[in-house]
């Protein structure tokens, strides 16, 4: 299963190579031309008969940690890479750098903490990772500066078709986009796999510029508040509730016909579709909209519940319903371009 694959391999932002040697082996021999651009975005074409040009976009990194320290002791320091809440970390176990080290995020024992220490989030300076090393010198052997650690998360299929995996945020999207690839295009068609989208939608913006398309579509995942604790009108998704539409986010207001053209045909053509009912977040729309004179953008999302943690989860009839309003879009791209 190429989504498996895809999410248990690591790509944290500015390292995605795991994941783009895995997406090039399944598309080169669907493009007509790949190309990995400076940045590391895979950017294929395949190409058609005309003179405009379509981009689809989805980003290979995954948000994940950086070691900037090394104690005495031989415990490991560390910033996060993207947006992560401190809280999800402690006691989460962790991969690092090419050689794959095991590790476990660690905290003062709530034995020793103090009561507002305990009642408190705790701070990133204050966790660390744990390799085992007993010094300095021993953990150094294993680890540099600089290298990058990711959750260490089996994917698995549980309940009524959902799945548990860590990176579902965006590798759900990059394994809908392999299979579009499979689809015959009216228009010279640029799929593009970007990266470091989680620390400021650098990718795209970089991808946006070299092809200059007339139209793009993003396929990403979001939040999915559909939990415990959070009343019905705070939902921004639903699990199962089918692909979410955006109309704004906190980097972009979509294309208003674009947008409700992907709702309403969506719905006539009998796919899932719901409305993501909040603005925050953003995504590769954010830096693809405003590239070259302006770019009409429009964003397809799987509901995540548990984002940017260790273990989210998302519904696999949600990825199919994605799939499905995408290639509605490719098939009738004459209707909104």
């Amino acid at each position: 299963m190429l989504l498996k694959k895809l999410c248990e391999a690591d790509g944290v932002s500015g390292c995605e190579d795991q994941v783009r040697r895995i997406i090039l082996e399944k598309i080169r021999p669907l493009a007509d031309e790949v190309t990995v651009d400076t940045m590391g975005n895979v950017i294929a074409l395949k190409k058609a008969d005309s003179s405009k040009r379509v981009m689809l976009c989805a980003h290979m990194d995954e948000v994940g940690l950086i070691i900037s320290g090394i104690t005495e002791k031989g415990y490991l320091k560390f910033k996060t890479v993207g947006g992560i809440d401190p809280r999800v970390l402690i006691s989460k176990r962790v991969r690092i750098g090419k050689d794959k080290i095991p590790g476990v995020i660690g905290i003062k024992a709530i034995h020793l903490q103090t009561k507002e220490e305990r009642e408190t989030v705790p701070k990133i300076k204050e966790l660390f990772i744990d390799i085992g090393a007993s010094s300095e010198k021993e953990a150094k052997k294993h680890i540099s500066l600089g290298d990058y650690a990711a959750f260490d998360t089996d994917f698995d299929e549980f309940g009524r078709g959902r799945i548990k995996a860590k990176a579902i945020d965006d590798r759900a999207g990059c394994a809908v986009l392999v299979e579009l690839m499979k689809k015959s295009c009216m228009y010279d068609t640029y799929f593009c796999f970007t990266v470091q989208e989680e620390v400021g939608l650098r990718g795209a913006q970089i991808a946006a510029h070299r092809i200059r398309p007339d139209i793009a579509l993003i396929l990403e995942s979001t939040t999915c508040s559909d939990v415990h604790g959070c009343e019905e009108k705070d939902y921004v998704t639903e699990l199962g509730g089918g692909v979410a539409v955006s109309f704004m986010d906190m980097r972009t207001i979509a294309d208003k016909q674009f947008y409700k053209w992907l709702f309403d045909e969506g719905k006539k053509s009998g796919v899932n579709v719901q409305l993501k009912r909040a603005a925050a977040g953003g995504n590769d729309a954010g830096a693809v909209h405003i590239s070259g004179t302006g770019v009409k953008t429009a964003s397809l999302s799987i509901p995540c519940r548990y984002l940017h943690s260790p273990a989210s989860v998302a519904s696999l009839s949600d990825i199919e319903d994605m799939q499905k309003l995408a290639e509605l879009f490719m098939d009738r791209i004459d209707e909104v371009i």
